[in-house]
């Protein structure tokens, strides 16, 4: 099983949210037992920028397993559809393209998403599983 894990759950994690971080923590160790966790490239830009450098950033990956996967072409193209669809339904720029990005990845790359942005991510890849912690 391959999950493909948001950004929010990583910052969750590495941040000890008060609020979110138990959850997202007991939710990441799950999947972590049921098979591999992956990063896209966006994923792995936001979470970088949470740390204060290259070295502290890929230590804490590599402890949780978190493995690099960058888009396909065909990823890519999805998230172009699925933003534009959303910007056909009078979608406002609010919600970046990179989110779009990370919706897509997961759909075509991977088996599942872990996000606790749930609701905007099934509204916009029907077929995709996701978790919420």
């Amino acid at each position: 099983m391959i999950t493909a894990v948001d950004t929010n759950i990583l910052l969750d994690v590495f941040g000890a949210d008060a609020k979110f971080g138990r959850a997202s923590a007991a939710a990441l160790k799950r999947c972590i037992g049921e098979g591999a966790i992956v990063a896209c490239d966006i994923v792995w830009a936001e979470t970088a920028a949470a740390f204060p450098n290259h070295p502290q950033f890929l230590e804490a990956m590599e402890t949780l397993g978190m493995v690099y996967s960058p888009m396909d072409q065909e990823s890519a193209f999805q998230a172009g559809a699925a933003w534009r669809a959303y910007r056909a339904k009078g979608g406002r720029r609010g919600r970046v393209a990179a989110d779009f990005l990370i919706g897509a990845h997961a759909l075509v790359q991977c088996e599942r998403l872990l996000t606790r942005d749930r609701g905007f991510y099934r509204g916009y890849f029907t077929g995709l599983k996701v978790l919420k912690p």
